[in-house]
């Protein structure tokens, strides 16, 4: 009897129970501040979560970074632009007449800083090869005679 008594108690409370509860409506609340309607508070935390488990080094932090990198090896790359670029402007000047006021490019072998300059006269116009001695890269312009 006993047992049939807390059977029936339990059915009412649970039938009485379930009556009275409530439910709550479910609000999706952001944690990124960046998403709109996220607590700002959480900046410093996230982000300092995703520079922990970042393990990829940013190859412009390590790799010529204008400033991290020495000067003497800065004023050597800007002074061979500058040679490489006032070469250009005699080709133009040679071949179309602007500005080359009889200076023309002489063959030869020239070398520039880190660059090796072969200029060779062939049948329609000239040669030119540029070779980086420090990479090994190679270069060569044609430039016919119009």
């Amino acid at each position: 009897m006993t047992q049939y008594l807390l059977r029936v108690a339990l059915v009412v409370t649970l039938a009485l129970g379930a009556h009275c509860a409530v439910g709550q409506d479910l609000v999706y609340e952001p944690k990124n501040p960046s998403f709109g309607g996220g607590n700002t508070f959480n900046y410093a935390w996230l982000l300092s979560s995703a520079q922990a488990q970042n393990t990829i080094d940013d190859p412009a932090a390590t790799v010529n970074n204008p400033f991290q990198q020495d000067p003497l090896k800065q004023f050597e790359q800007n002074l061979n632009q500058q040679i490489l670029g006032q070469l250009a402007q005699r080709l133009i000047g040679n071949q179309f007449g602007s500005g080359s006021n009889g200076q023309g490019l002489q063959a030869g072998n020239y070398t520039v800083g880190s660059y090796q300059i072969n200029v060779v006269p062939s049948n329609g116009g000239f040669s030119i090869q540029i070779t980086d001695t420090s990479t090994g890269n190679q270069t060569t312009v044609t430039v016919p005679y119009f």
